[in-house]
């Protein structure tokens, strides 16, 4: 199988070109190759079009030949505003538009999307008195004066979280979780209008070797490493009870390839879904200990700062992804931070925020 990897020279990107070779699969790249998400010398270490995911005449000629597309070119990250809204909108839903239309051009008829948790908003929550409740946003007041739980509604006791399944209702809390779900919607679209197949990945906190270094729109633990190799304390949000799901790259990477390996075999004209989580729920926390103890310090600091827009809790179960392609993590939390606590990372050399879009 021919696999065009959109963002194939990026953090997770890169991961899923070598999973491909390593699985038989001939994997080419097409990659703006920026230099705020790849640093001076990137490499593709596969076939490459240098170019932007929204270049129509560079679209055509990296989908030529082509079995499956495996979409990662992406902005990722809550950025640093509002501001940000149109590079957002452009790179991610733009750029999936202009892809998806190239792929219907040229007769390419299936795709696996990097999607994400955050198109599901707040977790799974339960109140002890009135059963599921799905929490609004939390206000900045209360999270202000350090009460960061979400709380029932009619009683206002403090919730208990659980796992989210894809069939939850969605609920996308800033502009980049808008922009996710919106490439789900032009995906389904794409796949009704051309009878093609697709799946979209809701990724969870990935982490692992090449994530981005010292960039707002790079995740949690990317910002811990960072502080981390520097010789300062990194820096805990909140009071650090926020749980996560962290999952290993190279996980997502054989999740991807299982992906693209049963994609064909899909229902035509329309877009699975599947959480691709660890199955392993810890707090930020935990994490931020965990890798500054892998690290040999300093300890973390638990700062009681906090951003709108984030969430609380967001866990979700993979069990579909198990039942249904045969897909589990592999790499675990201890194992996994203390591979992350001692890899490198990817250095970036300036530029806007527009440039640090590629995964």
């Amino acid at each position: 199988m021919r696999v065009l990897v959109t963002g194939g020279a990026g953090f997770i990107g890169s991961h899923i070109v070598a999973e491909l070779a390593d699985r038989g699969h001939e994997a080419a790249v097409l990659d703006a190759l920026l230099p705020s998400a790849h640093g001076a010398s990137p490499s593709a270490g596969a076939e490459l079009v240098h170019a932007d995911v929204r270049d129509r005449i560079a679209l055509a000629e990296a989908l030529r030949g082509v079995d499956a597309v495996s979409h990662q070119a992406a902005m990722v990250g809550l950025g640093t505003g509002f501001s940000d809204a149109p590079e957002y909108v452009g790179c991610n839903v733009l750029g999936t538009a202009m892809l998806l239309a190239a792929m219907e051009e040229a007769g390419v008829p299936n795709l696996v999307l990097a999607g994400s948790m955050v198109v599901y908003g707040e977790g799974r929550y339960d109140c002890p008195r009135h059963g599921r409740i799905r929490p609004g946003p939390r206000a900045e007041a209360d999270l202000a004066a350090g009460r960061f739980e979400p709380r029932c509604p009619s009683c206002g006791t403090e919730l208990a979280p659980g796992l989210v399944g894809e069939d939850a209702p969605v609920d996308p809390r800033n502009v980049y979780a808008t922009t996710k779900l919106a490439q789900e919607h032009l995906a389904a679209a794409w796949a009704r209008a051309t009878g093609g197949q697709a799946v979209s990945l809701r990724y969870h906190n990935v982490y692992g070797p090449g994530m981005p270094r010292d960039t707002p729109y790079a995740g949690v633990a990317s910002f811990f490493r960072s502080a981390l190799a520097r010789g300062e304390a990194p820096r805990v949000f909140e009071d650090g009870g926020q749980r996560r799901d962290f999952v290993h790259v190279r996980d997502v990477a054989a999740a991807g390839a299982v992906a693209l390996e049963a994609v064909s075999g899909r229902e035509p004209g329309a877009l699975s879904v599947y959480n691709t989580g660890s199955g392993e729920p810890h707090t930020v926390g935990e994490m931020a200990c965990a890798l500054a103890r892998a690290h040999g310090g300093p300890e973390p600091v638990v700062t009681g700062e906090f951003r709108l827009g984030d969430v609380r809790h967001i866990t979700a179960s993979s069990r579909r992804l198990t039942e249904e392609l045969g897909w589990r993590a592999r790499v675990g939390f201890a194992e996994g931070m203390t591979e992350f606590a001692h890899s490198g990372l990817r250095e970036p050399s300036g530029g806007t925020p527009q440039d640090s879009w590629v995964k």
